[in-house]
């Protein structure tokens, strides 16, 4: 929102540091802090109806007649979940194309809800006293949480991003992970037997802090870091980080998500390791990273063992299509991964097992290339190593 140049000593209805109007003030009582702060609201064509919502929740906290406030956010609602509790004034209601954001009002208190066409929601209470506004939180959530999905058949997985609207972000979705045993066969057999050791890590088998997954598209690297997720989910929380080249970037993101506290995880989570996945982040960590990224791969490398590292349980793990002698030196060097597996593609004699018959397969093929064929996709040819990437493939 827009503010505009000049501060007038009104926001709707509610006025500032202005004497005339006010009831005459105590002089041995406090100065309320909303009499000697000027504020006020701009709007302009390129605000929205949100934006208005937003700004009306405010108003009462800002008076000073609401003083109490706070934020409840929830990853999954159920279907139909409006946030708002029953009896509520309903003031202003607005529908975007990915959320729905409703303002309300009681005796006492003041309440934003938000619904995220994505499945998450957010209450924001202002009252007059925590009691009030505590009970109005207790009734706007209550029942909206939507049951877990059985662990059996997904894990749940953390995304951060950087919203221009919120800051540093973290949302949580239940994610399809297969066990390790059901997924094995798809990797080439020494690229197995490495996963078999990553999959058998526990918490105090930790030795190092970068996990390093590097080969070419479609060899199935996300696939396993997602069943890595599911062997590790009794000690371990996964985030994956959608905007990588932002977290390096932003020393204010970063510090957020290396401490990881969201104000909303239990004590047996904050107890928990913590894997960031990083997927396919060739400019960060290839050979000639430090010229063309500055600062970035220093934070990262700090992020892994250095001061930034220390005291807390926090792995990184790195999708990348570039080949081992491509990659920076101070990443791959000895001591600093906890694993450093190459996701090539399968050999001759495996594809044909994989598919359960030759036809078609001309060579090595990678697992995408096995699935498309296995649909009724166009032969795999045989893969041939590029010069110069010392026959990396």
């Amino acid at each position: 929102m827009s503010m505009p140049r000049q501060m007038p000593a009104r926001i709707h209805g509610v006025e500032s540091a202005e004497p005339g109007g006010r009831e005459p003030r105590d002089p041995a009582a406090p100065l309320d802090p909303s009499r000697t702060l000027p504020y006020a609201l701009g709007l302009d064509d390129s605000d929205t109806p949100y934006d208005v919502i937003d700004a009306l929740t405010l108003a009462e906290f800002v008076s000073g007649r609401q003083p109490w406030a706070s934020t409840v956010r929830l990853d999954r609602i159920r279907p139909g979940a409006k946030l708002v509790p029953r009896g509520a004034k309903v003031l202003r209601s607005a529908e975007e194309d990915d959320r729905r954001s409703t303002l309300a009002a009681g005796e006492g208190w003041t309440l934003r809800a938000v619904v995220w066409r994505s499945g998450g929601g957010e209450v924001t209470v202002t009252a007059e006293d925590a009691k009030t506004g505590r009970a109005v939180l207790k009734k706007a959530v209550k029942h909206a949480k939507a049951d877990p999905e059985p662990q059996d058949e997904a894990v749940p997985m953390g995304f951060w991003y950087h919203s221009a609207r919120r800051g540093p972000y973290r949302t949580t979705r239940s994610i399809a992970a297969a066990p390790w045993d059901s997924i094995r066969r798809n990797y080439a057999g020494a690229t197995a037997s490495a996963f078999d050791k990553l999959m058998a890590v526990g918490r105090d088998d930790v030795a190092g802090r970068l996990i390093l997954l590097h080969g070419p598209p479609g060899t199935g690297k996300t696939t396993v870091l997602r069943s890595l997720a599911r062997e590790w989910r009794d000690w371990c929380r996964v985030d994956c980080v959608l905007d990588p080249e932002a977290l390096f970037g932003d020393t204010g993101y970063l510090m957020d998500v290396a401490i990881g506290r969201t104000g909303e995880e239990d004590d047996a989570e904050q107890n928990k390791w913590r894997l960031l996945v990083l997927e396919d982040c060739d400019e960060l960590i290839r050979g000639e990273a430090k010229r063309s990224t500055g600062q970035a791969l220093s934070r990262l490398l700090n992020l892994t063992d250095g001061l930034l590292g220390q005291g807390r349980n926090v792995l990184v793990a790195i999708t990348t299509n570039e080949s081992l002698g491509a990659l920076h030196p101070a990443v791959v060097r000895p001591g600093r991964c906890l694993a450093q597996i190459e996701v090539g593609p399968l050999e001759y004699s495996e594809a044909s097992a994989w598919l359960g018959t030759s036809q078609g397969v001309g060579g090595s093929a990678t697992l995408a290339e096995l699935y498309a064929l296995k649909n009724g996709g166009s032969p795999v040819e045989a893969h041939r190593p590029p010069i110069g990437d010392g026959m990396y493939l």
